[in-house]
């Protein structure tokens, strides 16, 4: 396993978490109520704790986070810009659909890591707290209103094709992640992969309560 590798999922993993913490930071503002406020916030306050850890390392390896992170700041910045939330459902949407798949992207490839790289990176996926709130919330506002169900669907496909199509395009751009995904050999590994991430996001969708 290249350190170069290495390196490269970890700052993929850590903009993330930047920009996770800078999201729902902002997106806190749009909460019904300050106790839905608060949580996220405190939410927002793991993920930057989350983004040191990863930085540390990244400092470790020699290093410097910034120039791991900088290949990945204009594709996932491109997914967040293009889908900004209007109100607090699609917020919370955004947070259980896009966030989620994105995660199991990064799952994948870490999955392939050596320790402690490896645990790092998936102790800094397995918190689902932030996921349980957002279905929750996206339940709620289902029942309170049916036919809120039929736009939040609709929203949710067009964050999978985004979040999709930027996860191609940082596939397609950095052979290195690529190469960790087909260690074991295969020809068909990003097919293969999208197939997985597509299906979870089915799952995952049913259990909201939201039409794939």
């Amino acid at each position: 396993m290249s350190a170069f590798a290495v390196a490269d999922l970890l700052g993929l993993v850590a903009f993330g978490e930047l920009l996770a913490f800078e999201r729902m930071a902002g997106d806190a503002r749009l909460a019904p109520d300050l106790r839905r406020r608060a949580a996220l916030n405190e939410m927002a306050a793991a993920e930057i704790a989350n983004y040191r850890r990863l930085a540390d390392r990244l400092t470790a390896l020699g290093v410097p986070p910034e120039d791991a992170m900088a290949p990945y700041v204009e594709p996932v910045q491109a997914y967040h810009d293009s889908t900004e939330p209007r109100d607090w459902a699609e917020v919370v949407t955004k947070a259980y659909v896009g966030d989620a798949i994105t995660d199991d992207f990064v799952r994948e490839i870490a999955d392939t890591l050596d320790e402690p790289d490896r645990g790092l990176v998936l102790d800094v996926l397995h918190d689902s707290r932030y996921a349980d709130f957002a279905a929750a919330e996206i339940r709620l506002a289902v029942a309170d209103d049916p036919r809120v169900a039929g736009r939040l669907s609709m929203w949710a496909r067009r964050l999978v094709g985004e979040a999709l199509s930027q996860a191609g395009r940082v596939a397609a751009e950095r052979a290195t992640l690529t190469a960790l995904i087909a260690r074991d050999g295969r020809v068909d590994v990003v097919p293969g992969l999208f197939g997985r991430l597509t299906t979870a996001h089915t799952a995952r969708m049913a259990a909201a309560g939201l039409n794939n």
